[in-house]
């Protein structure tokens, strides 16, 4: 993890500065993918988020030792005074004027600290997987990412599609994971919101619906059960925790397969994460 923290440090050190994920990336000794990937699953936010919001909470002392907000505003990156008063009620929910009342509560990002835990004495069970090339089938949509607890962009589109036409798409599952799986594809150029999909692995394409081919590769499947959605979301953890720190592999890019299936009462279930993956 001494890499990891050379990166947070670089962070820390130049928030007046731009900053290059690819740079950050480089001082973690990985790929930007994996690095994006790792980072956002283990602090629970986007690089930029952790940037931004870091940048925010440094630029809050500078206002309250008296520094103007247009002064404030150039030193940490903004174009504007405007643009810098938006991100700012965003992070803390006051203006920067308001901030500077007595009594004004204001929220502060602490600089991340990376360890590893060696209690040593959780199993993680998994399998590796080599697949040919199949397609993705089914109905996408846009949507912000939610480390923990309910995303209900997610839970709105899934209300919103047609039950016989889901039928239709369960019916062309012939490959492993088999039967319907959510699919999360991340966007290259905003990682804060992802491309989830509702969706079949198949190899016979149908031009009903969204289709994106997937090429051969390697695949770790991780597989839990309990309560829902606490038990599903801690895969990724598991995944970025503990799994990837001691194997020798990364994050590939591609969309991620979390196959499902819930109790009568839909609050308990198991759950198998499919995660692209390329040996280093």
């Amino acid at each position: 993890m001494h890499e990891w923290n050379t990166a947070v440090e670089h962070i820390e050190t130049n928030l007046t500065e731009p900053i290059q994920v690819a740079d950050l990336a480089q001082l973690a000794m990985t790929s930007e993918y994996h690095f994006r990937r790792m980072f956002a699953t283990l602090a629970g936010m986007p690089i930029s988020e952790y940037i931004r919001n870091r940048r925010l909470t440094k630029a809050t002392a500078n206002l309250l030792a008296g520094v103007s907000v247009l002064d404030t505003a150039i030193t940490y990156g903004y174009g504007s005074a405007d643009a810098f008063t938006r991100a700012f009620k965003i992070f803390h929910g006051l203006t920067p004027t308001q901030a500077r009342e007595s009594g004004a509560i204001l929220r502060s990002q602490s600089q991340l600290k990376i360890r590893i835990s060696i209690e040593g004495t959780h199993n993680v069970p998994y399998r590796i997987i080599e697949k040919s090339a199949f397609h993705l089938v089914g109905y996408n949509t846009q949507v912000p990412i939610v480390a923990r607890g309910t995303n209900e962009a997610i839970q709105q589109f899934e209300r919103s599609l047609n039950p016989t036409a889901l039928k239709a798409l369960h019916e062309l599952s012939n490959i492993e994971p088999l039967g319907t799986v959510s699919a999360t594809e991340y966007l290259d150029d905003d990682d804060a919101q992802v491309i989830y999909w509702h969706a079949v692995a198949t190899t016979t394409p149908d031009e009903s619906f969204q289709t994106k081919p997937i090429p051969a590769g390697q695949w770790v499947v991780f597989t839990t059960e309990g309560k829902v959605p606490e038990a599903f979301q801690q895969l990724w953890a598991t995944a970025a925790a503990e799994w990837f720190p001691a194997n020798p592999y990364e994050w590939a890019p591609g969309p991620q397969l979390l196959k499902t299936q819930l109790n009568a009462q839909g609050n308990c279930g198991q759950a198998e994460l499919w995660i692209p993956i390329v040996r280093k």
